[in-house]
């Protein structure tokens, strides 16, 4: 019995499925989660010693690499001075205006310590801020496990062919009026339906967690005034995208302002972190200010800051995005040149860091059109990178990342991985 496997069967006989997050189990993909041991750089060792090449990230906030010493030593400043303190600290400040700074339509913000606790939150600002019900969200977007929120929703439950979850009454989804992605059309009728009713709309303006998905040209435009005409807010889910796409996330590459942002992931540099912001107007409405209560103990923590704060200053020096592009670019460009050469149908896309693999002849729009791709072909490439030192993202319905520590030796070595394994699926 292999280490990895005795890890996994001890770890199942006190933690729900051997995990502390679904994906991580390999149920979709089949075998024995790689247990962990350390990360550096691009690499990650697993409890037996072997080396990959890591394109999780930690699901997105590892953008300037694993244990990066500038990060690892801020974070050691900040514990050093304490974990915490439920009292506030300047760093809260720093880390809030360092935000403000960056994404425009951001005037204040509120930390937490999750997405979901951020996306939460936002969704119930928007409620406060309207006097309004109903919220709209689209088919395999995932915005964390609150209740109101795990209807057909991505990520996991994509993955294990669960569009719900058991333990959510109906009465806490009867107002989530669940669309399809890139489908302005049916925006459009949900508010001629419902003209006073609808509070929001919540979206992923590039989906992540049903592999990475694109919004088409004109349907964030589309959103954007279909909430100014009707009273809505518009809030981008940005928890995955924020930093990660581009220096100003999505709302940056498009232009498009949402009224309020919620992120997580890169803001934390690794550490738990989420926040949401927006127009000063809505934030208003949060307690101590408004009638909107939302708390958190640990909220604002101070080491998660300091990993936060150093990975933003790394991540906005001169070049670094260029930099992270350029090495993002040449590694999807080669995995579909290997993939051609074995005569595999795969298609790729990439914003930033972030990419998606599809086992289809062209890159999918919606959750339908990701649903027909070939999991299974997917899931034999998976293992076989595997094989080759290259830990993917455990699912065909995931978003994958690189970082700053993905350079040419790493994407070459990654690039004759890619080219046995399409062999393989030939």
């Amino acid at each position: 019995m292999t280490t990895n496997q005795a890890l996994f069967d001890r770890a199942c006989l006190t933690i729900p499925g051997g995990v502390n997050s679904p994906v991580r189990a390999f149920k979709s993909v089949g075998g024995t989660p790689r247990f962990i041991a350390k990360a550096e750089g691009a690499y990650m060792w697993d409890a037996e010693g072997n080396r990959f090449i890591d394109y999780l990230g930690s699901w997105g906030p590892a953008i300037v690499g694993h244990a990066h010493p500038e990060v690892v030593e801020a974070v050691q400043e900040a514990a050093a001075r304490g974990l915490s303190y439920g009292a506030p600290t300047e760093a809260e400040i720093l880390l809030a205006e360092k935000i403000t700074q960056l994404l425009a339509p951001v005037e204040k913000v509120r930390l937490v310590s999750s997405g979901t606790e951020a996306t939460m939150s936002a969704i119930r600002l928007a409620r406060g801020a309207t006097n309004r019900n109903k919220i709209i969200k689209f088919e395999g977007c995932y915005h964390g496990h609150s209740d109101s929120l795990l209807v057909k929703a991505g990520s996991g439950l994509l993955t294990f062919g669960n569009p719900s979850s058991a333990g959510v009454p109906e009465e806490f989804v009867k107002h989530t009026l669940v669309l399809e992605f890139n489908n302005l059309d049916s925006v459009r009728a949900a508010f001629e339906a419902h003209p006073e009713d609808i509070a929001c709309i919540i979206v992923e303006p590039y989906a992540g967690n049903m592999n990475l998905i694109k919004a088409k040209a004109g349907f964030l435009e589309g959103l954007r005034s279909l909430c100014d005409e009707y009273g809505a807010l518009l809030i981008f889910d940005e928890v995955m995208t924020g930093f990660r796409a581009g220096p100003r996330g999505v709302q940056g590459i498009t232009g498009i302002m949402p009224d309020l942002i919620t992120l997580g992931k890169v803001i934390g540099g690794g550490m738990p972190v989420g926040a949401f912001g927006g127009r000063a107007d809505i934030m208003e409405h949060i307690a101590p200010l408004g009638a909107v209560y939302q708390a958190g103990t640990l909220s604002g923590n101070p080491v998660s800051v300091a990993a936060g704060l150093k990975t933003l200053e790394i991540i906005t020096r001169d070049g670094f995005y260029e930099q992270l592009t350029a090495q993002m670019e040449k590694m999807i460009t080669g995995l579909v040149e290997e993939a051609k050469k074995a005569g595999v149908t795969f298609s790729a896309d990439f914003a930033g860091g972030m990419f998606g693999l599809y086992f289809t002849e062209k890159v999918p729009t919606n959750f339908a059109e990701v649903s027909a791709s070939d999991q299974d072909a997917f899931n034999q490439f998976f293992h076989h990178m595997l094989e080759h030192g290259v830990h993917l993202a455990p699912s065909g319905f995931e978003a994958g990342f690189i970082s700053a520590a993905h350079n040419d030796e790493v994407i070459e070595e990654t690039l004759q991985a890619a080219r046995a394994s399409f062999k393989k699926l030939a």
